[in-house]
Parts: structure tokens; C-alpha cells; sequence
């Protein structure tokens, strides 16, 4: 389980340390970082999968990305009492991210690449200066593990150090570059962790959703991020899950309601049965919200529940009522998995932060920094980055 995540210059959020809980709910109005920080979250996923230098460049590459204020905020700036200006780089510019958890800690940074000798076409892209992973709640040189520093990366064996690689390209990860068991195995329990991180945002229910096709179906413990594969993972529950909280979470929403899976030459598609009707809906035939919800049910009650599952705005499409179900199906997800939910619904918000073990999270913006309401310098978990 994640215990702490850590940004530093993404956008608004310039630095940012936040302790995260078995149930994380983030919240906060409009413009105030909450789609920052799940971008922030997504790009540190993308390490472990190779992509993070061509997710930074989908965002308007590395510049467009850092804090664009000024390098530090005076108290005097903060009360108005000064203009805020911007003064000489003290430091040099670095994109941070990373976290801690209870069995390891991973942080990254990014930088801007020195200038080729023979030019490139592509020297604008962001280059890994830093990776770390250590053991313990926090990084301090004696609890470090693995350490990269420019292209070459090495790995703590006893009480030395063991160079694994020398020549790894600046826009690499060493996740995708070295996998040694027995050199470095804490590489290898750190990048299948990151990869088994699961994100949600905002499935499809128009006419023309994948979800409402009858699909050819297989054994899907894995619900995909477009829904076309519904059927099929409703049925893998049933048959490798927890069938029984799955009809329950059905009639906890719609009362009386059942849903089936019809198949057809192979093909799968739901039907969803409800007291008064002759007959059962296909999926074609849901409205926006039901289709939704059913989504979340199949998403929420996977047989193979992820280490971190991330649910960006769950609530989009929703019926006002349906929001308490919802908030008790996440409630139920969070005892196998850590969840993470983004939301802007105080209803769901208010039901979510009525369990037991809800970490809220309520971000505002001063001087278009995004910062944790209520959290003072000594509210901040401790937190170091690695040097250049």
C-alpha cells in the first residue's frame, strides 16, 4: 500500500507531499489540481510501462509541464504585501515524482537534456536524470537499494555497491532496461507493482459504446478502460468472484434488479431484468446511468483486485440517488485494494468520508499553487528527494 505521494514542479503543484490511507478521497473546486494531481499519478504509472517520456511529450512536453510560477513564494508575496516576481534559478529545473509505501519507496526525476554534440531532432525530449528505490518511509542514504544517477545505474549488495548498467539512455527508465531477480530484485517487486496499478475515467454509455455491443467473450478478470469486454468480465465474476456481493451490489442500486448474461454463437451481452417488465433489457437498451453504474460493479468486484485502483469522477452520468450505492461499493472495493477517488459529488463525497478508514484529501489554490487544505509544514509527511 501506498503511504505517501510526493510531487514537485508538475503544474500547479510546485510541492506537494500527501499521506494517503486505504481510502483516498480527493476533493476541491474547480481549478484547484485535482486533474493535475491524477495526471501526476498516471505519469508515474506510465515509468513501470515505458511511456513516461511520450506522455510528457502528449502533454507539450517537458516545459510546458513545470511549475510556472516562480521558483519560491516570499511570505511577504504570499500576504500581497510584494508583486510576485520571478528571480535567478538557485537550482535547476526538475520535474519530481515518486512515493513511499509499506514495503518500498520509488522516485524519478526529470530534467531538461544537455544539448547533444552532433543535434537531434529530438532534443526537447526529457531526460531521466535521477531513479531511486529504497526501504522505509522515507529515502535516506542508508535505507537505499537501488540507485540511478545519469546512465548508470547500481544496486546495494551488502555493504557495497554492484554497477548493473553504465550506458542507459537518458530517456529511459531503468524499469525497462534492467530486470536482474538476483542483482536487483526490489526492481522487479517495485515495476510489477506500478504495473498492476488500475485507473478508470469516465467509461463510455452513448449509443455507440463498446459496452453495449455483444462481444465475443473470454475469461476476463480484468475489466478493460472502454467497457467492451462488460459481459464478459460479469461472467468471470460469477463464475471466479464473489457472484453473491456481485447480485447484491446490483440490488443495492436497483432493487429487485438482476442482470444475466445472454450468449449468442460466442457472443455476450448483458441483460438486466427488473420487477414490472415482460422482459429483460439488453444493454443496447440501458439508459446512460444504468450502463454506467454496471460498469462500476464490474470494475469494483474484479477476482483480481489491483494493489492501487484510481477512479477519476465515478460519478459522471450518475442519478443523484444511485451515489450512496456507489459509495458502499467503493467502501467494499477498498478492503482488497487501495483506492484512490476523485470526485466532485458532495454526496458520494459525504458517504465516502463516512467510513471508518476515509482519507480526505481537499485541495485548494493560493496564488495558483495547489495545496492540502489545513496541512501545515508539520502536517507533511517527511519527505527527501534524491540529488543530482
Amino acid at each position: 500500500m501506498l503511504t505517501t505521494l510526493a510531487i514537485a514542479n508538475y503544474r500547479s503543484l510546485r510541492s506537494l507531499v500527501m499521506p494517503l490511507g486505504r481510502l483516498n478521497v480527493v476533493t476541491g473546486a474547480n481549478g484547484s489540481g485535482k486533474s493535475n494531481l491524477y495526471r501526476a499519478l498516471r505519469l508515474l504509472a506510465e515509468t513501470a510501462q515505458g511511456g513516461v517520456v511520450g506522455a510528457l511529450a502528449r502533454e507539450g512536453g517537458l516545459s510546458s509541464t513545470f511549475w510556472a510560477g516562480p521558483e519560491a513564494l516570499s511570505r511577504r508575496m504570499q500576504r500581497g504585501e510584494v508583486a510576485i516576481e520571478g528571480t535567478v534559478s538557485t537550482e535547476a529545473k526538475a520535474l519530481r515524482l515518486g512515493f513511499s509505501g509499506t514495503d518500498f519507496g520509488y522516485a524519478i526525476d526529470f530534467g531538461i537534456p544537455n544539448p547533444p554534440s552532433g543535434g537531434s531532432v529530438f532534443a526537447l525530449d526529457p531526460e531521466i536524470k535521477t531513479e531511486v528505490i529504497w526501504a522505509g518511509p522515507f529515502l535516506r542514504q542508508a535505507n537505499m537499494l537501488v540507485e540511478r544517477r545519469g546512465p548508470m545505474i547500481r544496486a546495494r549488495t551488502g555493504k557495497s555497491w554492484q554497477v548493473l548498467a553504465q550506458h542507459i539512455n537518458g530517456f529511459e527508465s531503468m524499469f525497462t532496461h534492467v530486470a536482474d531477480s538476483q542483482r536487483a530484485p526490489e526492481m522487479l517487486d517495485v515495476r510489477d507493482a506500478i504495473r498492476r496499478w488500475r485507473f478508470y475515467d469516465h467509461f463510455r454509455s452513448d449509443a455507440d459504446a463498446p459496452a453495449r455491443m455483444a462481444q465475443l467473450g473470454t475469461r476476463t478478470t480484468v475489466l478493460s478502460h472502454d467497457g467492451h469486454d462488460l459481459a464478459a468480465a460479469w461472467q468471470t465474476i460469477r463464475e471466479l468472484g464473489d457472484a453473491e456481493a456481485l447480485d447484491a451490489s446490483v440490488d443495492d442500486a436497483f432493487p429487485g434488479g438482476e442482470v444475466s448474461v445472454a450468449i449468442s454463437d460466442g457472443r455476450m451481452v448483458l441483460e438486466f431484468s427488473q420487477p414490472g417488465l415482460l422482459r429483460p433489457l439488453r444493454s443496447a437498451e440501458l439508459s446512460d446511468g444504468t450502463l454506467r453504474y454496471l460498469l462500476w460493479i464490474a470494475a469494483l468486484h474484479t477476482p483480481r483486485p489491483p494493489p492501487l485502483m484510481v477512479l477519476n469522477e465515478p460519478e459522471t452520468s450518475l442519478h443523484p440517488d444511485l451515489l450512496p450505492a456507489l459509495a458502499r461499493l467503493i467502501v467494499h472495493a477498498s478492503s482488497r485494494s487501495q483506492v484512490w477517488v476523485v470526485s466532485h459529488a458532495s454526496r458520494l463525497i459525504a458517504a465516502l468520508e463516512a467510513a471508518d478508514d476515509c482519507n480526505s484529501i481537499h485541495l485548494e489554490k493560493t496564488l495558483s499553487e495547489t495545496r492540502i487544505a489545513g496541512q501545515g509544514m508539520l502536517d507533511e509527511p517527511a519527505w527527501h528527494w534524491a540529488s543530482r
